[in-house]
């Protein structure tokens, strides 16, 4: 019994003994670990600081010392901005873009990718690589032709004419999430909805919607934050100051204010708390929503 227990025993200490060590490897790791992670946070959250706590100073306190921390702060930059009907009429135009987008976004890419997940078809495997290759053509490549088709179209200085070009530039990246979801739903799940007497709709419905929830919220979220972000589509469509949107607006507030840095600050500062708090709230939900796709 003794032989037998000695080599166990001298295994048990060896194996401590190494996670003592990997334990204290990492502890040595870990601080210089924690202080890359906070010099990239720094480095990512330091601008939005300067530009929120610079709404809080004058121009006179910005001129003497960029850099420093207001004194006294001032709440009067951005008040002035929140009772500028502009700024709300901005808003409501930046909300509206982004709500349509996103459910234009989500119920065509549920559809669409519901049939490329789920049903064989002659093509279809050129057509999931059709909305592929939609990944690798940015907004920017495709502005000109983007912005004659728009205009014969009849759609110009209309929120309308940055909304469908916004939803089918999302599309590419909502059918390459959603897909991974689907496919994985199983099989007999679907033969027990038929044998219980649905149909494809009912299944699509009553089943296929709830459990790719994960996933259409991730690509909602991505569709909403894109669209209240966008610059360059509103900034060729829209030539009306009246149906500007926010980051327009932006641009417009600071070419009209360019001597009042302060203002300036506030007003950019305001604009981007909106997507902020947005980003934040549901920061989970698009991780876990990748995480999902990746997996599947």
């Amino acid at each position: 019994m003794t032989a037998i227990t000695a080599p166990r025993e001298a295994i048990r200490r060896r194996r401590a003994a190494s996670e003592r060590g990997g334990e204290s490897r990492l502890g040595r790791g870990g601080p210089v670990t924690y202080a890359v992670a906070v010099l990239f946070v720094g480095i990512c959250i330091a601008p939005v600081l300067y530009i929120i706590i610079g709404g809080f100073r004058t121009n006179s306190q910005i001129t003497t010392d960029p850099s420093g921390l207001p004194d006294p702060w001032v709440v009067e930059n951005y008040l002035e901005v929140l009772a500028n009907p502009v700024f709300w009429r901005q808003i409501g135009n930046s909300t509206i873009a982004a709500v349509f987008t996103t459910a234009g976004v989500v119920v065509l890419g549920v559809m669409a990718s519901y049939v490329l997940a789920r049903y064989d078809f002659r093509g279809r495997g050129a057509m999931y690589s059709l909305f592929a290759a939609g990944l690798m053509f940015p907004i920017t490549v495709a502005i000109t032709p983007l912005y004659i088709l728009v205009r014969n179209l009849g759609m110009m200085n209309s929120l309308t004419g940055i909304i469908v070009p916004q939803i089918a530039f999302a599309l590419p990246t909502t059918v390459i999430i959603l897909v991974p979801f689907l496919r994985a739903i199983p099989r007999e799940l679907e033969e027990a909805a038929a044998i219980d007497g649905a149909g494809r709709l009912g299944f699509f419905f009553r089943m296929v919607v709830p459990l790719s929830v994960p996933g259409v919220v991730t690509v909602g979220i991505l569709a909403f934050i894109a669209s209240w972000n966008s610059y360059l589509l509103p900034l060729f469509i829209l030539n009306n100051e009246a149906s500007y949107t926010l980051p327009l607006g932006v641009q417009a507030f600071s070419s009209e204010y360019s001597v009042d840095t302060a203002r300036v600050l506030a007003f950019t500062s305001l604009s981007m708390i909106p997507a902020l708090i947005f980003f934040s709230f549901f920061e989970k939900r698009i991780v876990g929503g990748l995480t999902g796709a990746v997996k599947g």
